[in-house]
């Protein structure tokens, strides 16, 4: 007697999801395979094993909810046990292969930030920052769990599909008119009524955006930034015009020039051209506020291994020692701190001046390495130059 019936049918949600599911699974097993030194493929792997995940916790809650058709009658007992135990081994897989590569990122000592297909920053998972450093074991680990995970998942694959097929050709009722849809047009068995989308996606979703909230929640403590040393001395007697001034940092990636500015930054200037050695000025940065044009960048800039904005949301600059050095220039030493490290660099600079209003743009270089910034994952400067060049434009008038 034919098991076939409108009960022996999956839901048109479990059909879009298996298929969704095997597409994404295929595209991520290539991606892992030819994605080194590729930064925008490595995101993209990223991007969608956390897809995965939460696609995998809604299809458990839709199963749970909406249970599978039965197998076929004539299916012999070994191979029901062999199909229950893949599928259950398929699952296991679709949860611990995603979250080991989520711990993997949040354990490297690299902290590259993870931006979720260029859009929403992800958090590294929680109490991981203590196991960044020394803890080669742990990432050996962490790290075959992942990678030797999606030979097993192959494996399960390559059962999964022959199983399927023998059951189509041979003398059971065949299971993949069950889950290919329109494939045998009317003799396609009816998919049944399905129940429980709201709790099956919904729950999904909600962990999701939790998790995704964190960053915007710890950016949002963060403490305004602290006035730089000095600044309660410089007197200052020019207003800066902020909407036409900007302070920016140059180097080169990857034999590329980039480039980026601070959004947020205030400035106490005390500049006396008759006299210089009454003149000081003192900046404060707030580091967070570094913005590159490319997310993934501005992410990565703000984690500990860069800015380490959390613990240093300020960087400050000092500006001494003016001299003269020609008509409308100068030079001044820029002393730098930034993550505890102060650093001093010289710095020349233009200033032109049409009654009080002065236009100014200068330049010093700092090095990533006296300011322990990259100095774990690229502390050569194969990746990213050491030296960088900060810059600052525009406008300020005479006050008094």
């Amino acid at each position: 007697m034919s098991s076939s019936s409108p009960a022996s049918r999956y839901t048109a949600v479990a059909i879009a999801l298996h298929w969704a599911m095997a597409f994404l699974l295929l595209f991520m097993i290539w991606l892992g395979w030819n994605m080194d030194d590729n930064e925008v493929r490595y995101q993209l792997h990223k991007s969608v094993g956390i897809t995965l995940l939460f696609l995998t916790v809604a299809r458990i809650a839709w199963r749970l909810l909406n249970p599978p058709p039965p197998l076929p009658d004539d299916m012999k007992p070994y191979e029901r046990q062999l199909s229950h135990f893949v599928q259950i081994v398929f699952y296991a897989m679709m949860v611990i292969i995603p979250l080991a590569g989520w711990l993997l990122v949040s354990i490297s000592p690299f902290q590259i930030s993870t931006v979720l297909f260029g859009t929403v920053d992800w958090p590294h998972l929680p109490f991981t920052s203590g196991l960044r450093q020394g803890n080669e074991l742990l990432h050996g680990i962490v790290e075959n769990i992942h990678s030797k995970g999606a030979w097993v998942i192959i494996v399960l694959l390559g059962l999964h599909v022959a199983g399927a097929v023998k059951h189509e050709i041979g003398s059971e009722d065949g299971v993949l008119k069950r889950m290919v849809p329109g494939l045998f047009g009317k003799t396609s068995p009816p998919s049944p009524p399905a129940r429980g989308a709201l709790v099956a996606f919904g729950s999904s979703i909600i962990l999701f955006a939790i998790i995704a909230a964190f960053p915007l929640i710890g950016s949002g403590g963060a403490s305004a930034p602290a006035a730089p040393a000095g600044a309660e001395s410089a007197q200052g007697n020019w207003a800066v015009d902020y909407a036409q001034s900007e302070i920016r940092f140059t180097g080169i990636y990857d034999g590329k020039e980039f480039s980026g500015v601070f959004t947020k930054w205030n400035a106490d200037v005390a500049f006396y051209p008759e006299d210089l050695a009454a003149s000081s000025v003192a900046v404060t940065v707030e580091t967070a506020s570094a913005s590159t044009g490319t997310k993934l960048y501005d992410s990565t800039l703000r984690e500990g291994e860069w800015f380490s904005t959390a613990a240093f949301p300020a960087a400050t600059v000092a500006l001494t020692d003016f001299q003269s050095t020609g008509p409308d220039a100068y030079s001044a030493t820029a002393t730098m701190t930034l993550k505890g490290k102060e650093v001093s660099a010289p710095l020349a600079f233009t200033l032109t001046m049409e009654g009080d209003v002065a236009d100014l743009s200068g330049s010093a270089v700092f090095s990533r390495k006296a300011l322990d910034l990259g100095q774990v994952s690229d502390a050569g400067g194969s990746w990213v130059s050491d030296e960088i060049t900060v810059s600052v434009s525009g406008k300020a008038t005479r006050i008094n």
